[in-house]
């Protein structure tokens, strides 16, 4: 219990990235067909739109394992202390959040790459916390 609250920060932001990444993992394989078919339009008139299913399930793949890694992160850091899993985690989900940012960018959605921005600050910061 002791390295919860000395890695308090550390805790909260991987928390906070389990939660939003298994969150959208789970609603992507839930809903797959209704996000398949947002993203067709969205995508409609740009490079991806060939590779809409492709580039789903990459983004799912990634969003699961950033979720997973970070879940395990906070066990590893209250178990011994360590912190490996959660870097990893952390710098996968920087990396899936950047695809995301892309994603919008390419797409014109400016304002939805705004919002993904909002995400991708305080996991850069747990990035550098934990490094």
């Amino acid at each position: 219990m002791n390295n919860l609250f000395s890695n308090a920060a550390q805790v909260l932001l991987l928390a906070f990235l389990t939660i939003t990444f298994l969150q959208s993992g789970i609603d992507k394989l839930m809903d797959w067909k209704g996000n398949l078919g947002w993203l067709k339009g969205h995508f409609s008139k740009s490079i991806f739109k060939g590779f809409v299913p492709l580039l789903l399930g990459i983004v799912l793949v990634m969003e699961m394992l950033s979720g997973i890694l970070c879940g395990a992160g906070i066990f590893q850091i209250a178990v011994d202390g360590e912190n490996s899993f959660g870097l990893y985690g952390a710098v996968l989900s920087a990396i899936t959040l950047l695809m995301l940012l892309s994603g919008q960018r390419i797409a014109k959605d400016y304002v939805g790459a705004q919002t993904i921005v909002v995400y991708l600050i305080p996991t850069v910061f747990l990035v550098y916390l934990m490094q």
